[in-house]
């Protein structure tokens, strides 16, 4: 079986699925698309004959390629599904794809490169301007994910309980570059506190920006 990720250290659709991968013990083969470089690899025919829709990533196993990291970590859960990254019942099962939802649905959208490239080079933010949207849209996002995890009393070192599901996958690529973007987390304790125990762990580790061979690319 050839895994191939078609990934960029910086994406957090691809950091979602490399977390799953590493936790499913996974081995797998990069290919690095710089979404930068050029105006953007992704936007090129060679990438476009692999993924039409130009986003990063796309996983290629056994001949397929698949799109769409949602899609991409709930393939892996079902192909794979040892260890579990969904809970037994469906009212649980419900809860991680919401927390999931939150995060792909919600918050990231509104803040990923062609957005931020949009409303800097098209409608003319600076910087300052840029990252006054970016933060706006974490904080708002974050505090409706708070309440969320906050009201459900499922949290533990994880989104439910101690254990990872695709949940943590999706809020630690998040609250990375919330970070990186020196967005306050004081008021959302409980998605601080759950991506600093899933990151000690190694497969979060390994799934990190920095750790990825193309980071210094």
């Amino acid at each position: 079986m050839i895994v191939k990720l078609y990934t960029y250290f910086r994406s957090s659709a691809a950091y979602r699925v490399r977390i799953v991968l590493a936790l499913k013990g996974l081995e797998w083969e990069p290919a690095y698309v710089h979404m930068l470089r050029g105006g953007g690899e992704q936007h090129q025919p060679a990438y476009k004959a692999v993924n039409p829709q130009g986003l990063v990533p796309a996983l290629e196993i056994d001949g397929q390629v698949l799109s769409q990291s949602t899609a991409i970590c709930e393939y892996l859960e079902e192909r794979f599904p040892e260890p579990a990254l969904l809970p037994k019942t469906l009212e649980e099962r419900a809860y991680v794809r919401a927390v999931m939802s939150a995060v792909a649905c919600e918050i990231h959208p509104l803040n990923n490169l062609r957005v931020l490239k949009h409303i800097t080079g098209t409608l003319g933010l600076d910087e300052d301007g840029k990252l006054a949207w970016y933060r706006h849209w974490i904080a708002s996002g974050f505090a409706g994910l708070e309440a969320l995890l906050a009201a459900s009393g499922r949290a533990g070192d994880c989104v439910l309980g101690d254990t990872p599901t695709l949940a943590d996958a999706f809020i630690v690529p998040q609250v990375y570059n919330a970070r990186r973007f020196d967005c306050p987390l004081d008021d959302f304790p409980t998605i601080a506190r759950i991506a600093d125990a899933c990151d000690a762990l190694p497969a979060f580790a390994a799934a990190r920006p920095e750790a990825q061979g193309d980071a210094q690319g």
